[in-house]
């Protein structure tokens, strides 16, 4: 299981890498409530999120 970042805020928002999760460099998939999610990141270097 992937950690979070340490926050440098005091808010309890949880921060991770999009690379971290993104291993092969291509692609990953989230799951929410037995929906699978594909998280991107493109050449230029924006994510993309589709269901």
């Amino acid at each position: 299981m992937i950690k979070p970042q340490e926050n440098q805020q005091s808010n309890s928002t949880a921060v991770y890498d999009a690379r971290d999760l993104i291993t092969d460099g291509i692609k990953a998939e989230i799951l929410l409530d037995g929906q699978s999610y594909t998280l991107r990141i493109t050449r230029a270097g924006k994510l993309i999120l589709t269901k």
